[in-house]
C-alpha cells in the first residue's frame, strides 16, 4: 500500500509511519502554548525527527472537545511564520491539521504537503480542491459537528458501521475533486464526537476499515479516553497511548499521530516487526 503527499511518497508495507504533532494554539489540551513562537515550534520539530519522525503535523487551531473558534486571519497569523520556518529547515514531509479551504491553498502554495482535515471535508469541501491542484496528500478524519458541538452527536447503534459510512461520503468528495486513492488516508478520529467507550470498541474493530482499501491512521495520544480508563492526567498517559498504538498497528493502521515520537516509533517499529515475522512463518508453512 503506498501513500503519495506531492515528492514523497511511502510504501506502507514496510513502515509505519509516525506524525509528530507540533501545536502552534494557546489552548490544546496538552502542550498549548508551549510552541506558539515560531523559534520554539522550530525547535520542536527538530527534535520530533530526531526521535523518528517521518511526517511532521502542524496545527494552529485547537480541535479539542470545546475548543472556541478562531478566524481565519487568526490561524494564519499564527501558522505561516511557523510553516515558512520549518519549511526551510527540514525534509521529511510537513501536514498542516486544518479545515479552511483558504487555509490549505496558502499552506500548499508554500509548500505543505499533506493536509489533515479533522471535518473530513465536511466543513469547508474546497479543501479537496486546493489538495488536488497541487497533487498534495489528505487525511480525512471523522467527525460530526464542530469542536464545540461534536460531543452531543457521540450517539450510534453501530460505531464502526457508522463511521466508515461517514467517512465514504468524505472520499466521495475526494474523488469527485480528483484525488486519487493513493494519496488519500481515513482516520476514524478517535476522541472526536465519541464516547471512551465507543472509541475502545473503534480500536478493538479498526481492521474493519480495511474495507475502504485505503491506508488507516489513528490518533490517540494522550486523549481523554485514556485518561478516563486509566485515572490519569494529560502528563501520565504517555504508557496509555503507546499501548493504544500498538494494538492500532496490530489491527492494520499504517500511521499514527503522537506527541510522543521516540518511544512511539520503538513501539510500532517491534509490533511491525513482530508481525512480520508471522506473516512469513505462515507463508513457510
Amino acid at each position: 500500500m503506498i501513500f503519495r503527499a506531492r515528492q514523497f511518497q511511502f510504501d506502507l508495507s514496510q513502515r509505519v509511519l509516525v506524525m509528530g504533532v507540533v501545536n502552534v494554539t494557546p489552548d490544546s489540551f496538552s502542550d498549548g502554548g508551549k510552541y506558539e513562537n515560531p523559534a520554539s515550534a522550530l525547535g520542536r520539530a527538530l527534535e520530533l525527527i530526531e526521535e523518528g519522525a517521518d511526517i511532521l503535523d502542524i496545527g494552529a487551531v485547537s480541535t479539542r472537545p470545546g475548543a472556541v473558534e478562531v478566524s481565519v486571519e487568526e490561524e494564519g497569523r499564527r501558522l505561516f511564520p511557523v510553516l515558512e520556518k520549518i519549511l526551510k529547515a527540514v525534509k521529511v514531509p510537513v501536514s498542516i491539521d486544518t479545515t479552511s479551504a483558504e487555509i490549505s491553498r496558502e499552506a500548499l502554495q508554500m509548500g505543505a504537503h499533506i493536509i489533515n482535515d479533522v471535518s473530513g471535508l465536511q466543513r469547508e469541501p474546497n479543501v479537496a480542491g486546493e489538495v488536488a491542484r497541487l497533487d498534495a496528500g489528505l487525511i480525512v478524519m471523522h467527525r460530526r459537528g464542530t469542536a464545540q458541538t461534536m460531543q452531543h452527536f457521540a450517539q450510534y447503534q453501530d460505531v464502526v458501521s457508522e463511521v466508515k459510512a461517514e467517512l465514504l461520503e468524505s472520499l466521495n468528495i475526494a474523488r469527485r475533486s480528483g484525488i486519487d486513492d493513493s494519496s488519500i488516508v481515513v482516520d476514524p478520529g478517535i476522541g472526536f464526537s465519541k464516547t471512551a467507550a465507543q472509541n475502545l470498541e473503534i480500536l478493538n474493530r479498526l481492521s474493519e476499515f480495511s474495507d475502504l482499501r485505503l491506508p488507516v491512521m489513528v490518533g490517540i495520544s494522550r486523549k481523554s479516553f485514556i485518561g478516563h480508563t486509566l485515572h490519569r492526567e494529560i502528563t501520565e498517559r504517555k504508557i496509555g497511548s503507546i499501548a493504544g498504538c500498538v494494538l492500532a498497528v496490530r489491527e492494520g493502521a499504517r500511521l499514527v499521530r503522537v506527541h510522543d515520537v521516540g518511544e512511539t516509533r520503538d513501539a510500532v517499529d517491534m509490533t511491525l516487526a513482530i508481525l512480520k515475522h508471522g506473516n512469513q512463518q505462515q507463508q513457510g508453512d
